[in-house]
């Protein structure tokens, strides 16, 4: 899994090996959606775990009602003027379909959702990484980040 690239929402290449050693929570992100308020809840658990080896990596996507249609620079642009986020925030990226990016097919088969599907059902889909890269938990859109902290302190590394 750690092999897989990546391209960061500047444009810049970089590959998920970065972050190997550290615990993850990878999220699907759309700008316009009814669960966008996730954005200050996503920032306060990287702020709060990043010093113990913990990163929220975000993946912004518009596959799912259309709710995230902005370029990247427009992202980014929102990203910091509306939740001040410092957490990675990537490339937008397909994450259902013939389309879906590397790392996402390998998250929707090692953590299936309700009634064991693999589709990723909406915006603000998270899943919990282990630092070795086992894929801990699957998280639906409607769980806010504040009751996942348990789950990712179980989950730091040491």
């Amino acid at each position: 899994m750690f092999d897989t690239a990546l391209k960061t929402i500047d444009g810049q290449p970089q590959r998920l090996s970065d972050y190997a050693g550290k615990a993850l929570l990878v999220v699907n992100l759309a700008s316009r959606c009814g669960f966008t308020p996730q954005y200050a809840g996503l920032e306060a658990l990287h702020r709060r775990f990043a010093p113990r080896g913990f990163a929220v990596l975000g993946f912004p996507c518009n596959q799912f009602g259309r709710q995230e249609p902005g370029s990247d620079a427009e992202i980014q642009a929102f990203c910091q003027s509306r939740y001040d986020v410092t957490f990675p925030v990537f490339a937008k990226t397909e994450v259902n379909g013939p389309g879906a990016h590397p790392l996402y097919r390998h998250l929707s088969d090692a953590a299936r959702g309700l009634f064991g599907t693999r589709r990723i059902k909406w915006n603000f889909t998270k899943f919990l990484i282990a630092p070795d890269g086992q894929v801990l938990r699957r998280y639906g859109p409607s769980v806010k980040p504040e009751k996942l902290e348990r789950d990712i302190e179980a989950a730091l590394p040491g």
